[in-house]
């Protein structure tokens, strides 16, 4: 079953992380994220990429962080206002 769902997340110390999640609640992956906010990425294209990167992972948080920490260091991102545990977060508050 497709599930769609919102979040709205104030990274302590940081900004506004808004997250939209459509998910499959039987195989509890990630189908398309899209992610948003008043925080900063550089280089700022890298949004699209970690969103499409996160298609198809599993809905589970030590396998979120160590993704999103993974292509962080890979790509030599840098995030103004959130971090790896903010959009870990975030996006586990998307899940019912």
């Amino acid at each position: 079953m497709k599930m769609i769902s919102r979040s709205i997340y104030k990274v302590p110390k940081g900004k506004l992380l808004k997250i939209r999640l459509n998910y499959n609640e039987k195989t509890n992956s990630i189908d398309e994220i899209s992610i948003t906010g008043d925080f900063f990425a550089y280089p700022e294209e890298i949004i699209d990429f970690l969103e499409n990167e996160l298609k198809g992972t599993l809905l589970d948080k030590e396998i979120i962080f160590k993704k999103i920490d993974s292509i962080i260091k890979e790509r030599n991102i840098e995030f103004i206002g959130v971090n790896v545990e903010g959009l870990t977060k975030g996006i586990l508050m998307c899940k019912k």
